[in-house]
């Protein structure tokens, strides 16, 4: 399974990086995430290298996820597609 990261974690005045906000296809509703979370997740860099994650709970109503992942995650991470194991 596929998803997007659209974007850093945040708040009005931070951002968390080691935690993403996901769009999972075909996921539209939060009810839908639920047999998702706990689910690992796999970016891979340009050069190759893996940063792994999990996700770990719903973020809003509209079907996405938020995944924390061990490190943090380069800006360039955003728009890219990780892979849901």
């Amino acid at each position: 399974m596929e998803a997007v990261i659209e974007h850093f974690r945040g708040g009005r005045h931070n951002q968390i990086n080691n935690q993403m906000i996901l769009i999972v296809n075909g996921v539209d509703k939060k009810e839908k995430t639920k047999d998702l979370i706990g689910k690992k997740v796999v970016w891979k860099s340009p050069k190759g290298k893996e940063l792994h994650g999990e996700i770990i709970r719903a973020h809003g109503n509209k079907g996405a996820v938020r995944a924390k992942f061990e490190t943090g995650m380069p800006g360039q991470s955003i728009g890219t597609k990780v892979e849901i194991r």
